[in-house]
């Protein structure tokens, strides 16, 4: 009997890396996309794990990356089972000083990108009667988030996003789980410029990436609607997020996205 397939976005570090490695673990094929040199390695990586691995290097804040990526799945023949929506990248920093064109990737890679993909991906389940999406919202979906205000409305935007389509597909087979990290020690924080900040120094080691892929798994194949990971003060704050002042969350997070000093 054949394995099953999945594909992962993302895949070549981090979250996305390990949000592969565990769909291996479990006897998935993968299809993996990432946008960077790092590809090629992950893929060789993942194949020792003695599963099939085909890897499409794809730039998914574009349209025609992500046309050119699904083209890349279709051609492989084979029904997906299973998709990790995970690409994703922040920008840290004051909004009046932060780089426009670095936010407005932000907005084309975490929210068109995903809406994007995500339109090919459930109508090829819906076609089947079948799949699993897992969509990489985040913690910062629940907050306010001065110094990260577009990264935090755009993983707001996939948190709803994910809940919405959870509602429309009841009932066609294909369910949609949203995976909300916390800080995880990842290179996300450097990439978002925040390698000065008290959590990308000291926060991001709060959990590490291969426990948020394997409660990421786990919630997907529960057909859970989403999943706090990992660390248990990640799981606190999402619970309590509802009953938090908005003012006292804006404060918390100040603290941790300020640069290390400043006040």
């Amino acid at each position: 009997m054949a394995n099953q397939l999945a594909l992962v976005t993302g895949a070549s570090n981090g979250i996305g890396y390990n949000l592969a490695k565990v769909f291996a673990e479990n006897g998935f094929d993968l299809i993996i996309a990432s946008h960077g040199e790092r590809l090629e390695s992950a893929e060789q990586d993942l194949r020792s794990l003695g599963v099939n691995v085909t890897a499409i290097e794809a730039d998914l804040a574009t349209y025609e990356g992500v046309q050119s990526f699904w083209k890349g799945v279709e051609a492989t023949g084979r029904p997906v089972d299973a998709a990790a929506i995970n690409a994703g990248v922040g920008v840290g920093g004051l909004f009046a000083e932060t780089d426009l064109e670095a936010e407005i990737n932000l907005v084309r890679l975490n929210v068109e990108g995903t809406v994007h993909l995500a339109k090919h991906v459930v109508r090829h389940m819906v076609g089947r009667g079948q799949g699993r999406i897992l969509v990489t919202a985040s913690i910062a979906s629940e907050m306010v988030a001065p110094r990260e205000a577009v990264y935090a409305a755009s993983k707001a935007f996939d948190l709803s996003f994910a809940k919405s389509l959870r509602e429309e597909l009841a009932g066609t087979g294909v369910s949609v789980t949203a995976l909300q990290p916390g800080p995880t020690d990842t290179d996300f924080f450097h990439r978002a410029g925040m390698d000065d900040t008290k959590v990308g120094q000291e926060g991001k080691h709060a959990s590490q990436p291969y426990d948020v892929a394997r409660q990421g798994f786990k919630a997907l194949m529960a057909g859970e609607q989403h999943v706090y990971a990992a660390d248990l003060k990640t799981k606190i704050q999402g619970a309590v997020a509802d009953f938090v002042p908005d003012s006292v969350k804006a404060s918390m997070h100040e603290k941790l996205a300020e640069p290390v000093g400043s006040k």
